[in-house]
């Protein structure tokens, strides 16, 4: 597992680490059943709060993407083919939103816009 944290991002520590770890479920890189850290020892690594990684667990748990045990620690949930499309598709909303949003307030059009990204898209 891998957590790039950005003090100068305008994103919330909490959600960078939320971001960084469904994105790593989703490509596959932890899969079901994977074992992740304990809260304490994240904290410890990226010298932040064990109170901000407990905001992203939860909201990973709220999601349905990681299981905590008492004793026995936090896993990958087994997540459906259904619920990564699901999720998949709220990043895309999510993330398109705010670029659209921004696109719109330099004046790009909505053809500029899709241009740029089938330019992007087969780099």
């Amino acid at each position: 597992m891998n957590i790039v944290i950005s003090d100068t991002a305008s994103t919330p520590i909490y959600q960078q680490i939320y971001e960084q770890i469904r994105a790593q479920i989703i490509r596959g890189e932890l899969p079901s059943g994977a074992p992740l850290p304990p809260i304490r020892t994240i904290a410890l690594e990226l010298r932040i709060s064990v109170i901000t990684v407990k905001k992203a667990w939860e909201m990973l748990e709220g999601q349905g993407l990681i299981t905590t045990r008492v004793g026995r620690g936090t896993t990958v949930s087994q997540v459906t083919d259904r619920q990564m499309e699901e999720t998949k598709a709220d990043i895309l909303d999510t993330r398109l939103a705010q670029d659209v949003r921004a696109c719109r307030s330099l004046g790009i059009s909505c053809e500029e816009i899709i241009e740029a990204v089938k330019r992007h898209y087969g780099d």
